[in-house]
């Protein structure tokens, strides 16, 4: 079914509103894929903050016009599926790499990331991302390590200098 202006305007508004805010965009040839597959998919995307949609090219060239992924509107060629992910850089590239190794069908065309765009192998690269929690956690360790070691310091410093032994009341 073809869509007239004001279709084609919302679909354009929505993947601009999208494209302005995702941390990632990867772009994935479809064809092939079956009704089951795309609404597993479609399921998954949605518990994993990852935004898909199918659209024409024109209009995905016009709505990422002006927005980091300007830089793909020259890829943008044959039927795909847009999957931007909207709350950690690395959401949709988990999403395809994990859909693709049941669905031969579906396949990385483009990637990009911060303004730049990657081959369709960085896929596996950008799955390779921590999420969130991990990322926090990472962060976490590598803030508590040096506090660590000062304690570490601290204590045989103290150990060096009294003995390890805590000093003796006084007694009055």
């Amino acid at each position: 079914m073809a869509l007239n202006l004001s279709q084609k305007k919302e679909v354009v508004a929505e993947l601009a509103e999208v494209a302005a805010k995702a941390h990632s965009l990867v772009a994935v040839e479809y064809a092939g894929t079956t009704v089951e597959q795309m609404t597993a998919m479609r399921k998954k995307a949605r518990e994993t903050g990852v935004f898909l949609k199918v659209a024409k090219n024109t209009l995905a060239s016009r709505a990422v016009a002006g927005t980091e992924y300007e830089c793909v509107k020259d890829s943008l060629v044959g039927p795909l599926l847009y999957a931007f992910s909207k709350e950690e850089p690395g959401a949709a590239g988990r999403l395809i790499k994990e859909f693709s190794k049941s669905n031969d069908k579906l396949k990385a065309k483009v990637v990009a990331m911060g303004g730049q765009m990657y081959p369709a192998s960085h896929v596996d690269v950008l799955a390779s991302l921590p999420t969130l929690e991990q990322a926090l956690g990472m962060l976490a360790r590598a803030l508590a390590e040096p506090a660590a070691m000062f304690a570490r310091a601290v204590k045989a410093v103290a150990d060096k200098q009294g003995g390890g032994e805590a000093a003796p009341a006084e007694t009055a």
